[in-house]
């Protein structure tokens, strides 16, 4: 969470389109994890049968989509709601759990979503009607929101019978492939950039990327959708505190109401997942050898 809080202050500090951003966030960082899959998991990248091919290729568009409509907020509105805003991902994916994975939500687990929720929505609306620009980065955010959430499910889905190194190393060169050809079927800039913008790409695909979203898929492993989701919610809380040094955003008393708002629905969260691990772990103990 922490790492994919820097993903903001990174993006807001490069001078490029948003296109460009998340072309090069995908790309810089679909090339080490691609190669390691090659090298080491090429056997169970061949096991792979088309449905799964295309499960994966879901993925990859749904985080493409993701970025590229997140990263295009971020020019239009302020940090503080456009990541708000993109966190709001829960919701849909609660709602896709229980259509698409079948997976059962929790009276508890309802509540924390729609705290978390209130307290991102409640940072956005301390700037919601600033402008028709801002609208228009709050409606991007909501997207990239949408997306995101596909992106988990299909995870949720794939990742139990993957492994990590298969998965992203498919995922995010699908992912960097299609932005790289949206790029330039737009007629987007990929070169003449600074160099402060070109450090701002390596950071992004190291940092908010090969770590923090590799960390989620992870996790997507061992926990549900609804709960990985839920915790990146505290990622509008780390992202404006960093704008404040960084950008000179500080935040008003709303964003600060809905900042703990929506702490205390990540504290639901992460109370639900461990009393649903510790009675998992008590009916494997009473479970006969």
């Amino acid at each position: 969470m922490v790492a994919v809080s820097w993903a903001a202050i990174f993006i807001r500090l490069a001078e490029a389109p948003a296109l460009s951003i998340a072309a090069y966030r995908l790309g810089l960082s679909a090339v080490p994890v691609s190669a390691f899959a090659l090298a080491r998991r090429r056997a169970e990248l061949a096991r792979l049968r088309r449905g799964e091919w295309l499960l994966l290729t879901a993925s990859g568009a749904a985080l493409a989509l993701h970025f590229a409509a997140w990263i295009a907020s971020l020019s239009r509105t302020t940090v503080a709601s456009s990541v708000a805003l993109v966190t709001t991902q829960p919701v849909w994916v609660a709602l896709l759990s229980a259509l698409v994975l079948r997976e059962a939500v929790s009276l508890q687990g309802v509540l924390a979503v729609l705290v978390a929720t209130a307290g991102g929505v409640t940072i956005a609306g301390a700037d919601i009607a600033l402008s028709g620009e801002a609208l228009v980065g709050d409606a991007l955010a909501l997207v990239g929101a949408i997306c995101a959430a596909v992106y988990f499910i299909v995870g949720r889905r794939v990742r139990p019978a993957m492994s990590l190194a298969s998965y992203i190393g498919v995922v995010y060169t699908v992912a960097a492939a299609l932005l790289l050809l949206a790029a330039l079927a737009m007629g987007t800039p990929l070169s003449g950039f600074s160099a402060r913008t070109w450090t701002m790409f390596v950071l992004l695909a190291l940092v908010p990327q090969l770590l923090g979203h590799s960390a989620l898929n992870w996790a997507l492993r061992y926990l549900s959708a609804p709960f990985v989701s839920v915790t990146v919610l505290g990622e509008p809380i780390i992202s404006t505190l960093l704008a404040i040094p960084f950008l000179g955003e500080w935040p008003g008393p709303v964003r600060v109401v809905g900042g703990a708002v929506t702490l205390a629905g990540v504290y639901l969260a992460v109370r639900e997942e461990a009393q649903l691990a510790r009675r998992r772990a008590e009916l494997d103990a009473a479970a006969p050898a």
